[in-house]
């Protein structure tokens, strides 16, 4: 190795080729954002880039070769100070931050905080300051913005989670680990497929169009299932998303960093409201049905139209089964099994259903109560209870008048809809009383005796 070689090795610097280390520092220097400043062991100016020009107009030729800043930088009652001051940090370790005035060169005064470190020559005593500073105001900018980084990352009532361009977690805080059910570990460096099921395609979206568009617009509500330790959960955030591009990107079009989306989740929320509009819309659709029911002549053309009302919004289909005086069913009204239509009677009536021991029907007529149940639409133990073929749910209730059990009335849903609840059990036990009252008025529904 040359002796070049060996000297660049031994004082830690690289060498570029054709390119003086005076030069490449300077050139450094320059380039740096901050205002630097140097002051060797006797407080002369021997280093000055270009932001410390902007800042304060005086140039490096100016600057370099001056004893401090008394006479042109800084007022001569606060220059000495502010020297001292500056100088004690060549012995001390570590950083040292001073707030002070300096004297543009146009005479306007700013208040700059500086961050002075010590020197050391290549004998390792005391040889200098290095400093760089920045005016007040802006450096207050930049603290407030860390400091509401780090809040929203520390104890925000929102989740929030930085997304990169790629469609990745990058960042996540603790409320958002603790509402998708995962560790914040777990969470980085995902596909936000593998953290969301359903859903998952709508987030995608808006991530995508914000990165792209930069405009989040107002707050949206997103319907997500959670992929947590938890399992599966379906929740509702409320989710706004803003767009992160590069402070130091040149030109009209920033670069983009990637997106913040901030949600609150709100599930329980907006299932109370689901679960209010759901209960207005049915006890509406209960006080229409007993008005048109009033209207009718025939009683048991009253209970298919309290019926009707029921359907809609609750059940895809509805049975109801007379009971005989040996205990048996019959099919007395029904909705078709094919195109959706009014309850209508039965026109082959009369003859008992060959329900199975087990049936649900049955169950409810013997205990009596509500009976639910729910399987795959189309096996052989749906068909064989007589429902139709794209059952998937279904709620059976005794038809309760006067004490007497006049038979069983069958609600039924498709796959589509989810099993029923108890909220549901409540509304069909209401329906069914008012059918029940109605259908004890025809005499035939009162002929099988007392019923159990």
């Amino acid at each position: 190795m040359s002796g070049t070689a060996d000297a660049a090795g031994a004082t830690g610097t690289a060498r570029v080729p054709g390119v003086a280390g005076a030069d490449l520092l300077a050139a450094l220097l320059d380039g740096m954002d901050a205002a630097l400043c140097a002051l060797d062991a006797a407080g002369t100016v021997t280093h000055w880039n270009r932001e410390a020009e902007r800042i304060l107009g005086w140039s490096a030729r100016e600057a370099v070769g001056r004893r401090g800043f008394d006479g042109w930088a800084a007022r001569r009652a606060d220059a000495e100070e502010i020297l001292a001051g500056l100088m004690r940090s060549m012995t001390a370790p570590g950083r040292h931050v001073h707030e002070f005035a300096l004297l543009r060169k146009d005479g306007g005064r700013v208040l700059v905080r500086t961050q002075a470190t010590g020197v050391r020559g290549a004998d390792g005593r005391p040889a200098g300051v290095y400093l760089a500073f920045t005016e007040v105001h802006v450096q207050i900018d930049l603290e407030r913005s860390i400091a509401l980084s780090e809040a929203l990352f520390a104890d925000a009532a929102w989740g929030v989670v930085l997304v990169d361009a790629d469609l990745r977690p990058a960042a996540v805080n603790d409320h958002a680990a603790r509402t998708l059910g995962l560790p914040r570990g777990a969470l980085l460096g995902r596909p936000l497929g593998d953290l969301v099921g359903q859903g998952a395609e709508e987030l995608e979206a808006a991530v995508q169009h914000v990165l792209a568009t930069g405009s989040p617009g107002e707050p949206a509500d997103v319907w997500l299932t959670v992929r947590g330790t938890r399992g599966d959960r379906r929740r509702c955030l409320r989710c706004g998303f803003v767009r992160l591009a590069s402070p130091f990107a040149e030109g009209p079009e920033p670069v983009p960093l990637g997106v913040g989306w901030l949600f609150q989740d709100v599930t329980d929320a907006r299932l109370a409201e689901q679960d209010a509009d759901r209960l207005r819309f049915r006890w509406s659709q209960l006080h229409r049905a007993s008005a048109a029911a009033a209207e009718c002549e025939d009683p048991v053309r009253a209970a298919a139209v309290l019926l009707d009302f029921a359907l809609a919004g609750f059940a895809d289909h509805v049975l109801v089964d007379r009971a005989t005086a040996d205990g048996r069913l019959v099919r007395a009204l029904a909705t078709p099994t094919g195109a959706p239509g009014p309850v209508a009677p039965v026109t082959a009536g009369g003859i008992p259903l060959r329900y199975a021991p087990a049936h649900p029907a049955l169950e409810a007529l013997t205990r009596p109560g509500p009976t639910a149940t729910s399987g795959t639409p189309g096996t052989t133990p749906d068909r064989d209870r007589l429902w139709p073929p794209d059952t998937a749910h279904a709620l059976c209730l005794p038809l309760r008048s006067r004490a007497r059990t006049l038979g069983v009335t069958t609600f039924l849903r498709s796959r589509s809809r989810p099993a029923f609840a108890p909220e549901d059990t409540l509304y069909a036990e209401t329906v069914t009383a008012r059918v029940a009252a109605s259908l004890a008025l025809a005499g035939r529904w009162c002929a099988g005796g007392d019923g159990t």
